[in-house]
Parts: structure tokens; sequence; C-alpha cells
């Protein structure tokens, strides 16, 4: 009898600590919700984007448009000159993997693969593969930042790797939005991370020193009914060099929006 009742007085115990320490931080999160600053996308301007491209990653780098697309045998890597449209250069991956992330870093672009553990790094002009190195875990966004790359999971962390080597130079988590799904990514020329909140029309602006959300960008609204048709979320961001302005796109979307983010 003693022994149940200690069983059951324990049992309450942890209940109750339990309760506290997720309350407390359901509290803390939920205060520091409230308190991200909101903002909202200004069109400036739009451009046509392929209806079938499974879009995972886009940057923007020396005039070139760069952006890959996903689902096993249809993943591709593509670079468009920004200026004119013109296709320079195309590569299809094997079958078998699932493009995701790019970004490109000194001379070499990145490519991440969803599952299956590759980054590929390439040639920026040709798209030539030059070496594949592996990682743990799944690959969803990638950005460039100083000397390291940026790399998101689908998680609420961001891990921070070599540029060269590929190898794990540390992480952080969010201060708050514990719930959101980190999805591409953009590294901003004022040293914050941009990046796509998976299955939703948000757009996370993040100090990726600190984990704090700086921003949240509603982006909702850029099609129309009938675009909406046929349409998946939305996942792209990219900066455009020494300006305000970024292009956003989502997967199977028709169209690439230019846009400024300003208070709502």
């Amino acid at each position: 009898m003693k022994r149940q009742r200690r069983a059951a007085a324990a049992a309450v115990l942890i209940v109750a600590t339990v309760l506290t320490t997720v309350t407390g931080c359901d509290s803390a999160d939920h205060t520091l919700l409230e308190h991200t600053p909101r903002l909202r996308v200004e069109v400036v301007s739009t451009r046509p984007h392929d209806r079938g491209a499974f879009t995972e990653g886009l940057e923007v780098d020396d005039g070139t448009l760069y952006e890959d697309t996903g689902l096993p045998g249809r993943s591709t890597l593509t670079a468009t000159d920004l200026a004119t449209g013109n296709r320079t250069a195309r590569i299809a991956l094997p079958d078998e993997f699932f493009g995701e992330g790019i970004t490109r870093s000194g001379d070499t672009l990145w490519q991440l693969t969803y599952r299956e553990g590759v980054a590929f790094a390439r040639d920026p002009r040709t798209l030539a593969e030059r070496r594949r190195v592996h990682y743990d875990g799944e690959g969803w966004g990638l950005c460039g930042r100083g000397d390291r790359l940026v790399m998101s999971n689908g998680g609420d962390a961001l891990t921070f790797r070599d540029r060269e080597t590929f190898a794990i130079t540390g992480s952080v988590r969010l201060t708050s939005h514990h719930e959101v799904r980190l999805n591409e990514l953009d590294c901003a020329a004022d040293g914050s991370v941009y990046a796509n909140s998976w299955a939703t029309d948000h757009i996370l602006r993040i100090d990726p020193d600190s984990g704090a959300v700086l921003a949240d960008i509603d982006a909702s609204g850029l099609l129309s009914p009938a675009q909406r048709a046929g349409a998946d979320v939305l996942n792209g961001i990219a900066q455009l060099p020494g300006t305000d302005r970024f292009l956003i796109t989502g997967k199977y979307w028709p169209t690439i929006f230019e846009v400024r983010f300003v208070p709502a």
C-alpha cells in the first residue's frame, strides 16, 4: 500500500512538473509570437515561371538566376540570365535523387538532396558536378553567409556548415515559432536569414546568431483563385543583390514575384 501511495504521489508530482514546464514554455513562446513584427509583401513586378517546376531552391548571383526542382526522376537545376531570361545551363539529377536547396558560395554551387544524404558541389557556370559529400538527416534549404553555409532540415533550427568541406560547425534553434518547419532559405545582405515556413504562406526573417525571429512576413494572396488551382506551396526566395527586393515563387506557380517586405 505504501509503495502504491508513493508511486501515485510521484506520478502526480511528475505530471505537475511537466505541465508547469510546458505551460511556461508555451506562454513564453506565445509572448514572443505576439511581439514579432508583422510584414506583408508589396509586389514590384512579375516574370513568368515554369508551371511544371516543383521549386525547391532559388538563388540570384552574379546576374544569374539559379533554380532547383525536386521529385525523384524529375529533379533539375537550371541557370538563367536574369536580365534576358535566356537559359544558360541545365542539368537533370540522376533518377534516385530528389533535389532540394541550393546556394552559391565562392566558386561553388552547392545543391542538397532531400533524403539521400548527398550534397553536390557544382561548377556555377556549367552546373557540372565536381564532387559529392555525405551528411546525416534530411536536406531542405541552403544559403551562404560569409565563410559558412546555413542549412535547414524541416525543423525549427538552422545548421551551420563549412563552405568548403560541408562539415557541421554549429547550430541554432529558433527562440520562438517552434512549430515552424523551415524550408527554403536566403542569406540576405544585412546578415539575416529569410526562410519559407513550409506549407504556409509565411516567410520568417531570422537572426542566425541568436535564433530570434525578427519578422513574420505574410505572403498570401499573390495568386488568383484560378492560379491557385494546381499550384502547391510557397517555396523559393532570393534577394536581388544591391536592392531591398526579393524574388519569391512556389511549387507549380505560374509566376515569380519581385517584392518588397513592408509593414503590415
